[in-house]
């Protein structure tokens, strides 16, 4: 079953990047209390993803906290060790890397994509949300993972 608007982020574990190294990051730590703008993506340095996805948050970052957001998490199905990676060779200063690493995640949310034929193994779908206090309060996946419409930076700064 996919999350939809007014679901619950489901509890679980997530990682990314700190001055210590990598470390577990829960989802309530990651939400609670907090207006958090997530967007996920197949890959860290993948086509799509490095050309359009992430950039866009990067340009907009600004804008988008500037409308009452806490925070914008990038959420991929990489290691910390990518993520941080990616995100510095991306000047991401203002995003929030996290690793999903195992697509735990991305399938308690029901957004799992397999393209295990193209040699990728499960990954996240493409997409992005708001979330309030752990809730979902948008929803914009997108029909293909070679797009970033519905689900680009454009488009939620619109929806704030």
């Amino acid at each position: 079953m996919t999350i939809k608007v007014g679901d619950k982020i489901p509890a679980g574990t997530l990682h990314h990047m700190t001055a210590d190294g990598p470390k577990e990051i829960s989802t309530e730590a990651l939400f609670k209390g907090k207006k958090v703008v997530v967007f996920a993506l197949p890959g860290a340095f993948t086509p799509t993803c490095s050309a359009a996805h992430l950039p866009g948050f990067v340009a907009n970052a600004d804008k988008i906290k500037a409308k009452g957001v806490d925070e914008i998490c990038c959420l991929s199905v990489n290691d910390a060790f990518v993520m941080d990676a990616w995100g510095k060779s991306q000047n991401a200063e203002a995003i929030h890397m996290v690793a999903d690493g195992s697509a735990s995640f991305a399938k308690a949310l029901g957004l799992e994509l397999d393209l295990t034929a193209r040699g990728l193994g499960v990954r996240s779908q493409r997409y992005s949300m708001l979330v309030e206090d752990g809730v979902v309060k948008s929803l914009n996946v997108e029909a293909s993972p070679a797009t970033a419409d519905a689900s680009g930076a454009e488009k939620m700064l619109a929806s704030l």
